[in-house]
């Protein structure tokens, strides 16, 4: 028997004001995936991402999670299913007047139970192993971008989340790290056994741990491929596609 998606997009149409953006978005999302939105400028990639976490509501469809609707339920069902989510933002996110510890510490001290200092020996515990030792007590403002993108990911992983959403989290780093960012992520889908939605037009970091990709386009402002990613670069039968995913190549 297959399993059911545990992501389940239907009928999803976002807007920009009077405008549409996307429309008629249907696709699903298995569980223990790496699944990359991508898509030309104006496509709406972030837009998407910020419907599927709650913080936009679309103008029509829905989104499932383990077959339960998130925008046809009720706001506490919404916030019980957000539990479930680890999200990184561009840049981090992060909250500038607390430090890089303060903000791991944040998620664990609201929504667990452990005690004080147990809070702080796991936030110590996830900016280690991002490389952030000696970092804690520094805020955003007195760090790089770089060490801020990787706060930022100790904070979306505190919480050993079930679904992870990244919105270009190899951004402003150089490609040594960005390949660390990618190790990360698979980990956590190996290790873990996290389910991760990615935003992202890094093409080597796509290639290397996407195991599925959704192609949005800003002209006909829907989604026009959806596959593995080398696949869709050699086979799709949408030149744009081909091309978007084959530049830089020779």
């Amino acid at each position: 028997m297959t399993e059911a998606p545990l992501i389940e997009v239907r009928g999803l149409t976002l807007t920009r004001g009077p405008s549409a953006v996307e429309r008629g978005l249907d696709f699903t999302v298995r569980r223990g995936q790496v699944f990359a939105i991508i898509g030309d400028t104006g496509a709406g990639r972030s837009r998407l991402l910020r419907h599927m976490v709650g913080l936009e509501r679309p103008a029509e469809g829905d989104v499932l999670y383990s077959g339960e609707g998130f925008w046809s339920g009720t706001e506490e069902d919404r916030e019980r299913v957000k539990l479930r989510f680890g999200v990184l933002f561009a840049g981090g996110a992060l909250l500038s007047t607390k430090t890089l510890l303060e903000n791991v510490a944040l998620g664990l001290r609201l929504h667990t139970r452990l005690a004080g200092e147990d809070v702080l020996a796991v936030a110590r515990l996830k900016l280690a192993l991002m490389g952030l030792t000696g970092y804690e007590h520094l805020y955003p403002s007195e760090v790089d971008a770089s060490r801020r993108a990787w706060a930022g990911l100790a904070r979306a992983t505190a919480l050993d989340p079930e679904i992870l959403f990244f919105e270009e989290p190899t951004a402003r780093l150089d490609p040594l790290e960005a390949r660390r960012v990618d190790d990360v992520v698979r980990r956590l889908r190996d290790d873990l056994g996290a389910t991760v939605v990615l935003v992202s037009n890094d093409l080597a970091s796509l290639f290397a741990v996407a195991d599925e990709a959704l192609f949005l386009d800003s002209e006909s402002k829907t989604m026009t491929a959806r596959g593995n990613p080398a696949y869709l670069r050699d086979h799709s039968p949408d030149p744009k596609v081909r091309a978007f995913l084959g530049r830089g190549r020779p």
